[in-house]
């Protein structure tokens, strides 16, 4: 298997970017980052508070900033926030410095994953449901596009998922 430099994960919230980032990484004895957590280290402060205080927008200039910066490493596995990809210098950082994955699964199983979850601002709505559905019309294109493989988590276990991205790193040579 020729490994790749980098591994990126992409995909919406509750899709388990962070959950098997951090299995793979370790099966790869690559190093594991999460952009939204090295945010929060940043900042002190938590997801949601950044939003409240400098909005959508601010948050998104921020996490270019780190995804920029963390996609300077080697041998690294990298989980993205869900709305990392609308960001157009985003894209280009991760397609230019590593395997980019788009992990999948339907807006049921992301609400079902995330519905407890108060830390997710873009959920402090009426109805998460429909803004699961809405998000994911969205971003799925962008998803697509930036992706060079897609691998659904759509009710499935972590070692599972892994297991499906080292085989398929083995048989595609990537």
């Amino acid at each position: 298997m020729i490994r790749p430099q980098n591994i990126f994960l992409v995909g919406p919230m509750g899709a388990g970017k962070s959950t098997i980032g951090r299995q793979l990484a370790q099966s790869l004895g690559y190093e594991f980052q999460d952009s939204d957590q090295e945010i929060q280290r940043r900042t002190g402060v938590d997801i949601a508070t950044i939003f409240e205080f400098e909005g959508e927008a601010g948050f998104r200039n921020r996490e270019r900033t780190v995804i920029e910066e963390l996609a300077q490493q080697d041998n690294i596995v990298l989980a993205t926030g869900g709305g990392a990809v609308m960001v157009a210098e985003n894209r280009q950082q991760l397609a230019a410095r590593g395997l980019v994955i788009y992990l999948h699964c339907s807006p049921e199983q992301q609400y079902s994953r995330t519905a407890r979850d108060r830390s997710r601002p873009l959920l402090d709505t009426d109805d998460p449901q429909q803004r699961l559905k809405d998000l994911m019309a969205e971003r799925e294109p962008v998803y697509r596009q930036v992706a060079d493989m897609v691998v659904s988590t759509e009710r499935r276990g972590t070692s599972s998922v892994v297991k499906e991205i080292r085989r398929r790193l083995e048989e595609e040579d990537l």
